[in-house]
C-alpha cells in the first residue's frame, strides 16, 4: 500500500507513524507512507495555500488550485481520496478493514475552516471524522487513520490472529478485562478462572465480562439480539 498525506504540516502527520508498529511495517516494505506540504503546489510567488470565505465569515479556508494540483499529480487508478473533517462520517474500525484492501490513499488534511468545497465535489471519494470535536489541523486525524489501517495490513503486526481478538473486531462487543503476572498484586488477585486452565469456562467468562464492560461503557453497541431475555 502507498499513502500520501497533503497537510501544511507533513511532520505533524508523519512523527506518530515512526514508531513502533507502523516504522516496522515501512521496513518491511508493507506501506510507504509520503507527507506532502501544500505549498509545493501553490502557484503564487508567496506559496499562498488559504484565503478569506465567500460571503464572508470568520477564519480561512485552504484554496483549491494547490489540492487539485495536488492530488492530479499523485492520484493513479486505484486511488481513494480522503478528505479529514469534522463534517465527516464517523471513523469506525469496519472502516479500517474495508480501506486496508486499497491500493493507494491520499488524504487531505483540513485546516483553519476546512476546505474550499469544490474540492469535496470534485476530489474527494470519502469525508471522514475520528470525533465529534475540533483539532487544530488535520494531519493528527490523518495520523490516527493511517495507524488504524495500516496494522490490518497482512503481516503489519507478524501475527495476524491480533487483530481478530481485539475491541471492534466484532462491532457490538468491546474486549474482555485483560490480566498478566503476578497472579496476586498487592491484594488484587487475577480472576480465579483465567488460571484454572479450563478453556471452555475462560472462553464463557470472556463473553459475559465481554457483554457486562460494553453495557456499562458503550451500551450503543449491543446487539439486543445477544442478550437473553
Amino acid at each position: 500500500m502507498r499513502i500520501d498525506i497533503l497537510t501544511l504540516f507533513p511532520e505533524i502527520a508523519l512523527a506518530p507513524l515512526r514508531e513502533s508498529i507502523i516504522k516496522r511495517a515501512q521496513n518491511a516494505g508493507i506501506v510507504e507512507i509520503h507527507a506532502h506540504n501544500l505549498r509545493s503546489w501553490a502557484l503564487d510567488k508567496h506559496r499562498k495555500t488559504d484565503d478569506y470565505l465567500c460571503g464572508g465569515g470568520q477564519g480561512m479556508l485552504l484554496k483549491p488550485e494547490p489540492i487539485f494540483a495536488a492530488v492530479a499529480e499523485l492520484r493513479g487508478e486505484e486511488t481513494k481520496v480522503i478528505l479529514t473533517t469534522p463534517q465527516g462520517v464517523p471513523f469506525k474500525q469496519s472502516t479500517a478493514q474495508r480501506l486496508s484492501t486499497s491500493g493507494h490513499l491520499i488524504f487531505i488534511c483540513g485546516h483553519y475552516e476546512g476546505v474550499d468545497h469544490r474540492i469535496v465535489d470534485h476530489l474527494v471519494d470519502e469525508e471522514i471524522s475520528i470525533g465529534d470535536y475540533i483539532l487544530t489541523n488535520g494531519a493528527l486525524a490523518s495520523a490516527v487513520l493511517c495507524d488504524a489501517i495500516i496494522r490490518l495490513l497482512p503481516g503489519a503486526l507478524g501475527d495476524d490472529r491480533s487483530t481478530a481478538e481485539e475491541s471492534f473486531s466484532d462491532a457490538t462487543l468491546l474486549e474482555s478485562p485483560a490480566y498478566t503476572k503476578p497472579v496476586d498484586f498487592m491484594g488484587m488477585k487475577v480472576p480465579d478462572v483465567l488460571v484454572s486452565g479450563n478453556h471452555a469456562a475462560i472462553d464463557k467468562w470472556k463473553k459475559e465480562q465481554a457483554l457486562e464492560r460494553t453495557r456499562q461503557n458503550r451500551p450503543d453497541l449491543i446487539d439486543r439480539s445477544r442478550e437473553e431475555p
